[in-house]
């Protein structure tokens, strides 16, 4: 029994691991984010509404322009901690919303600042609908 690799089998690995590591950092497209939070919500986002929720307070200290800024088309700050924080907007930043997993763990992570609880779907629609509509 032979035990050394086969150069051709450990490229096309190599090449088959290179391939899903990309596709999984983009994996989505903020329209297609957008739809999967229309589709839960059971009703398209709005951008009015999500420009209104974007720029309230929520009975807390913040809000979502705290720290992304009014409109969030520029480079935001944390309000506690002050670190840079890329435009949000999809049209000032092609990496916003194209990763799923991302997008679902910083609106957890962000809902939870602002409202003290979790957004809903219907929430996050009317907030990617506001960003959405943002042009250059």
């Amino acid at each position: 029994m032979n035990h050394t690799p086969d150069p051709s089998r450990l490229a096309a690995a190599a090449l088959l691991a290179f391939a899903m590591a990309g596709a999984h950092a983009g994996d989505t497209t903020p329209v297609e984010q957008l739809g999967r939070w229309n589709a839960q919500a059971g009703a398209p986002g709005s951008a009015a509404q999500g420009k209104a929720f974007f720029n309230q307070r929520h009975g807390g200290e913040w809000s979502c322009a705290s720290c992304h800024g009014t409109p969030p088309t520029r480079q935001g700050e944390h309000a506690s901690t002050a670190k840079p924080i890329a435009p949000l907007a999809p049209a000032f930043n092609a990496k916003a919303f194209t990763d799923a997993a991302k997008a679902d763990k910083w609106f957890r992570r962000n809902c939870k600042d602002v409202l003290s609880r979790e957004c809903s779907a219907a929430e996050k629609a009317d907030v990617l609908a506001y960003l959405l509509s943002l042009k250059p």
